[in-house]
């Protein structure tokens, strides 16, 4: 059975770009399972900065860039790609294609400061997530995918976000932060999309043209707390392939694709929430981008919009709705190139991008006209060179340069080093 294109999130990607195999063993049944994933570990220094005299002057609501002297900080941790191991069985009845899949996101590292004891209410400090479980069954008239899994709107985004095979922003982390991944260009580029219990529909992945749609389980958006129907996301993709034919690329070593997604929630609250305006609101967003590949050459831009998704991860920011209830606007771009030069296995890559967070009018009678005191930009540089040691192991080095601004003028800064390995199977 064809997945449809992604659909195993950063994983299938990362597996794909290392040419990596995992276990496959087929069954007497039909069936065939599959076990495969990665481990990486890298070395973090970060070292912030206050542009003000008093540290809390840069602690605004919505910076990532902690600042503070326990924040100038070494760790050993998980970069942005979690450890993944995935368990897949396929198998065919009745003229359907039929699958399963489970997908474990381990890291290696505690919240900072917390040591490897089983009394802090985790796994030995370290954190597990289960963030794939779900069932596909699929034809040549495409796909349907019920269970959990990433979300359509910004997926994209992530997926062809070069830092996903490296460290990005926000790699330290003092106590009680820092358990988890790091940001990559989280919250600097795009939000995230999270992973989230759905059921989609995706065309058949043999056309160059792919439109996913599905209902999605569907989220909180601050007091706006009563949700009677679920989210809606869609996708659409078009990849077109050029050049020379090769064994590996039978359709063109060069590739184009272009891809567009969307969301709409409806939300509410009791009655009388709130003094003035409405107690139901919209939330919808818009996202896209170009991934261009040719020569060595990788040349990526995307960008989103949205209203009442907030300016990190999606719907969970704690900035989407002003203090009459008024959803905040928020949009954020990434412009990205990576070049391997031929008969080399060295890839360098540069990137910039940020999120920024608009104020509301009623905002700006709160606190003045781009004066209030929560984040306005979070933006950052990332230069990255990554030496391809084998077909599943590589060595990455990173720089991040990291800015939070708040509307009302204060500024933290971080430089950040990152070196690791990724070994892919």
């Amino acid at each position: 059975m064809k997945r449809i294109a992604i659909v195993t999130c950063a994983l299938a990607l990362a597996a794909g770009t290392a040419k990596a195999q995992g276990l496959t063993m087929q069954m007497s049944n039909g069936w065939a399972f599959s076990f495969s994933g990665n481990v990486n570990a890298f070395l973090v220094y970060t070292d912030p900065k206050c542009n003000t005299s008093s540290v809390s002057g840069c602690s605004f609501a919505g910076s990532l860039v902690p600042v503070g002297d326990e924040e100038k900080i070494s760790r050993i941790r998980t970069g942005l790609l979690p450890a993944f191991a995935t368990f897949e069985a396929k198998g065919k009845e009745g003229g359907v294609d039929l699958g399963i899949h489970f997908g474990f996101a381990p890291q290696i590292n505690n919240a900072g400061g917390v040591h490897d004891n089983f009394g802090n209410g985790t796994q030995a400090g370290a954190q597990i997530d289960m963030r794939q479980v779900y069932l596909t069954a699929g034809g040549t008239w495409g796909q349907v995918l019920a269970g959990r899994e990433i979300g359509l709107y910004q997926r994209n985004n992530i997926l062809n976000d070069m830092t996903l095979f490296g460290v990005g922003s926000t790699g330290g982390g003092h106590a009680p932060g820092g358990g988890g991944t790091t940001l990559g260009r989280i919250g600097f580029g795009y939000d995230y999309p999270n992973f989230v219990a759905q059921m989609t529909y995706s065309s058949p992945s043999t056309s160059p043209a792919q439109i996913s749609i599905g209902l999605f389980d569907p989220s909180t958006i601050g007091p706006y707390d009563v949700v009677k129907i679920p989210r809606v996301e869609s996708e659409f993709t078009w990849t077109g392939h050029f050049g020379a034919t090769t064994a590996e690329a039978p359709k063109g070593a060069d590739k184009v694709m272009v891809f567009v997604s969307g969301e709409w929630q409806h939300v509410q609250t009791p009655t009388g929430t709130f003094s003035s305006g409405s107690d139901s609101k919209d939330s919808y967003g818009g996202a896209g981008g170009v991934r261009a590949d040719f020569s060595g050459l990788s040349l990526v831009g995307s960008g989103f919009y949205g209203k009442g998704i907030g300016s990190v991860l999606l719907f969970d920011s704690g900035n989407e709705v002003d203090g009459a209830g008024e959803f905040r606007n928020s949009y954020g771009f990434i412009g990205q190139a990576e070049f391997q030069p031929a008969g080399t296995q060295w890839k360098f890559g540069a990137s910039y991008g940020e999120n920024d967070l608009k104020q509301t009018s009623d905002d700006d009678a709160t606190f003045g006209t781009d004066a209030a005191p929560f984040v306005k930009k979070n933006s950052s540089i990332v230069g990255s060179v990554t030496y391809l040691w084998t077909k599943s192991l590589r060595w990455v080095a990173e720089y991040t340069y990291s800015k939070a601004q708040s509307h009302d003028g204060a500024e933290a800064t971080s430089n950040q080093g990152a070196l690791g390995m990724m070994l892919f199977f």
